[in-house]
């Protein structure tokens, strides 16, 4: 039995049905406490003083000041509560926006229940996350539109250092498919050290510096 303390989660969002569910969701996984709740970001920010969690939920769409701007003001005055943002948009301009603002990840509402999760597990260890499709938005330049949506998502890991079977089970694949996705996304990118897919995945905004 793992004796590490649980992820301290705290939801953001103006919708309580919303705010149910992933509550819902959450409890059913021992490694995560829900250790508080907000519907704004006033109530947010004081959430945060108060209870200090480890990692927020946060909406866009907040009423009064948006999620994106409350994820910059996060990281100013608490730069060690990490902040995954959970939204219905998959615009790209908000996804790049998240990532200078500082958040560690975006997943959309209609994901998976365990790709929420997963989001939550790689964050909380001091990755990033980001949902299949959001993933896509950020690859934007000609030269990356060879990249199928899988390898996207491998890449974005590959360039976070992880090995393959890692990979494999964060993404529910076979050890011989990540390999597989590996040896295109170097073919493909003309990239053949760590080093260099780290530095490509920086630049283009799929890690947070």
């Amino acid at each position: 039995m793992s004796t590490l303390p649980p992820i301290r989660i705290a939801l953001v969002d103006d919708h309580s049905l919303v705010r149910d569910g992933i509550r819902a969701l959450l409890a059913m996984k021992p490694t995560f406490e829900v250790v508080g709740e907000a519907e704004d970001a006033d109530q947010a920010l004081l959430m945060c003083e108060q209870s200090r969690p480890d990692l927020l939920l946060v909406d866009v769409g907040l009423k009064g000041m948006n999620g994106l701007e409350l994820t910059q003001l996060l990281r100013d005055r608490y730069p060690g509560i990490k902040v995954l943002i959970l939204s219905m948009y998959d615009n790209h301009e908000y996804v790049a926006t998240s990532i200078r603002a500082g958040a560690s990840g975006y997943v959309l509402k209609n994901a998976p229940s365990r790709e929420i999760v997963a989001a939550i597990e790689a964050i909380a260890m001091g990755g990033t996350f980001y949902s299949q499709e959001v993933a896509m938005k950020l690859v934007t330049r000609q030269e990356d539109s060879e990249l199928t949506p899988r390898e996207v998502q491998v890449l974005i890991r590959l360039a976070q250092d992880l090995n393959n079977k890692t990979i494999a089970r964060e993404l529910d694949i076979s050890v011989r498919t990540v390999e597989t996705h590996r040896l295109s996304i170097r073919r493909k990118l003309k990239v053949d050290k760590p080093a260099g897919l780290h530095k490509y995945a920086l630049e283009r905004g799929l890690l947070r510096r």
